[in-house]
């Protein structure tokens, strides 16, 4: 596999296939082009079709959709768990999954991933605010219901968790204070969990490398 990436300071969708390809403990190759550039665009086309990042270059050909690329993985891959077993869990994954990758686009506009930066939360908008509800609800909900036995949404990890580890920097970059928005405390642990992750770590490490390479050009 060559999985073709855009930074991993701001690339979200890049982020989901990375850590699901992690989690099935295959060899792959990174291929990284610099977002917000004025030739990002025409080096994306170069190897994505839809001129966006990630893109999966498999035997089968190029997969150029975050979930696409995590279903092909657990298809391929099915000693890796990326969907839960149980038939019930596994629906409600697909189902939170889907949420993410159709949704909450509030988030995206309002509070951009810049895992390496810290900043005020923006103006709270109804939208944002009721997406933000939103998100700690099916954090809440699914945590209850299928998250035992592991502290990820249905325990152990899953395509559920790359879903949705961007929205947890996210709300750690801002300082969200999601007890008000209905949190319980099992929002705040989740978040903490994506980031006890040692994948995340590398991610992260990464991240911060890539910026400093930035401020060097």
């Amino acid at each position: 596999y060559t999985l073709v990436i855009g930074d991993k300071n701001y690339s979200s969708w890049s982020l989901r296939p990375w850590l699901s390809l992690k989690a099935c403990g295959v060899p792959f190759e990174e291929e990284r082009i610099r977002l917000r550039m004025p030739e990002s665009k025409t080096e994306i086309f170069k190897h994505s079709p839809s001129g966006k990042v990630p893109a999966l270059k498999t035997h089968l050909g190029v997969m150029y959709d975050s979930l696409a690329i995590l279903e092909f993985l657990a298809e391929h891959h099915p000693d890796a768990g990326l969907w839960p077993t149980d038939p019930a869990s596994r629906a409600a994954a697909r189902c939170v999954s889907a949420e993410m990758h159709a949704g909450f686009q509030a988030l995206r506009i309002d509070m951009p991933m810049d895992l390496v930066s810290r900043f005020q939360m923006p103006k709270v908008s109804q939208t944002l605010a009721n997406t933000i509800r939103r998100v700690i609800a099916v954090w809440m909900d699914t945590r209850r219901r299928f998250g035992h036995g592991g502290p990820l949404l249905f325990g152990g990890f899953t395509n559920a968790d790359a879903m949705y580890a961007p929205v947890a920097t996210r709300f750690r970059t801002y300082g969200v204070p999601l007890a008000d928005y209905g949190d319980d405390g099992t929002a705040a642990d989740y978040v903490d969990a994506i980031y006890a992750m040692p994948d995340m770590d590398e991610w992260l490490a990464s991240a911060d490398t890539e910026m400093r390479e930035r401020e060097l050009v």
